[in-house]
């Protein structure tokens, strides 16, 4: 059995070291402050029994359990990050514990009258009676992905405390900046050397994913022409007007808040404009890759109909390709996802197979020849203020990867 309070008390060690990522940072990792836990995990694998512990120049962690049995058994691997999303303060996380939690709303901050409620967040349900570690209401939590640090941590632990349980050799991996989509751009596969490995940074108990998105970002540039207004008939061009006519020409109702499954959608994430110049952000998302170019040429193709409208060159957008989906990687060794799926079961989880909506170190790994599925780590409603994660999901999550290790050298 893993013990629950050894577990918390792991989990609220990480989570209360500051780890927030900086896109607009040019190092890895992209904070300084990210060294500070993982210094401190490196030691913490060296205590409990790892062999081969490593930290690299770019604070990268790797570490081995060995092999306990005589034949030959496939490495595999369970990788997670250590970096929080800059989406919302992951400083001075303050975690409430919710026992024996009664469906009920949970007030996170009275002083703020922020409410944790299942009116809202109906997922709450499904965790009656256990016990919730959830935020103050004025920072994130971190179980993204901490909470998969914590497991595989966790599962090492106690297979090296129960040698009756036979495994092959083990990798266990830990990364920087997978927030701000550069956790594997220096992860070393070689140096990895497993045959494949499972990324823990999914959410709801019982995920098992295989498939993500092709993702991709787009910065529009919208030139304008500034003059007097009070001469600028025939003259002025107001770069935020035609910012406004590329925004409305792309589908309304594919956005993030109009879809689901595989539903695609072009995301518009920042505007800054004046009427010399405007700039759009957007990330462009699509499970099918015929979509996903579609989704490019469209906006290219908008860009040409809105220059020939106006006479001259007033539109450009570039389009940088980030991730793509890792399905096309994973779906020839599917027996990786079938074993997962069969320690899900024999540790008593419904396994919930689905594609991600987003994409996650796995989905770059895979490409760079290390295929690598997602498992729940547990935590909900992440990158903000209602993050929670129940901690009974994360001692399932640890016993998964226990039985992937064990099933792998019955194979």
């Amino acid at each position: 059995m893993i013990n629950k309070q050894h577990l918390i008390d792991r989990f609220v060690s990480y989570i209360t070291v500051d780890t927030e990522s900086d896109p607009e940072s040019n190092t890895t990792p992209s904070t300084e402050k990210q060294w500070d836990l993982a210094n401190a995990l490196a030691e913490e694998l060296k205590t409990i029994g790892l062999e081969d512990v490593s930290i690299d120049e770019n604070a990268y962690i790797m570490a081995t359990l060995p092999s306990n049995v005589d034949h030959d058994v496939p490495t595999i691997g369970f990788i997670s990050h250590f970096d929080t999303s800059p989406d919302f303060s992951g400083a001075n996380v303050k975690p409430q514990f919710v026992e024996n939690y009664d469906g009920k709303d949970i007030v996170l901050n009275a002083e703020q009258n922020i409410i944790l409620s299942p009116d809202y967040f109906e997922d709450l349900l499904l965790y009656k009676g256990q016990t919730l570690i959830t935020t103050d209401g004025t920072t994130l939590l971190g179980a993204d992905d901490k909470a998969g640090i914590t497991e595989i941590v966790t599962a090492m632990e106690y297979l090296i405390q129960h040698p009756e349980i036979k495994h092959g050799k083990i990798r266990v991996g830990f990364t920087p900046d997978e927030e701000i989509g550069r956790g594997a751009h220096k992860f070393d596969v070689d140096k990895f050397g497993a045959a494949w490995a499972y990324t823990m940074d999914g959410s709801e108990i019982g995920e098992l994913e295989y498939e993500n998105f092709n993702a991709a970002g787009a910065v529009v540039t919208v030139e304008g022409k500034i003059v007097h207004p009070g001469y600028a008939k025939g003259k002025m061009v107001n770069s935020m007007y035609i910012a406004t006519e590329f925004i409305n020409s792309l589908p309304r109702l594919e956005t993030p808040e109009h879809t689901e499954g595989y539903e695609g959608f072009f995301h518009l994430t920042d505007i800054n404009g004046e009427v010399d110049s405007t700039v759009l952000k957007y990330i462009i998302r699509d499970h099918d890759k015929e979509h996903f170019e579609a989704r490019k040429d469209m906006m290219q193709k908008l860009t040409h109909e809105l220059n020939t409208q106006y006479g001259r060159h007033v539109v450009s957008v570039e389009i940088k390709d980030q991730y793509y989906n890792m399905k096309e990687k994973v779906e020839p060794v599917m027996h990786i996802v079938n074993l997962a799926e069969e320690a899900m079961k024999q540790v008593g989880i419904t396994p919930n197979i689905k594609a991600i909506r987003g994409g996650t170190d796995g989905s770059q790994l895979s490409y760079m020849g290390l295929p690598c599925p997602n498992i729940f780590a547990g935590g909900h409603n992440f990158h903000g203020r209602y993050e929670y994660v129940p901690v009974e999901s994360m001692i399932k999550a640890t016993e998964v990867i226990c039985k992937i290790a064990e099933l792998t050298a019955k194979q």
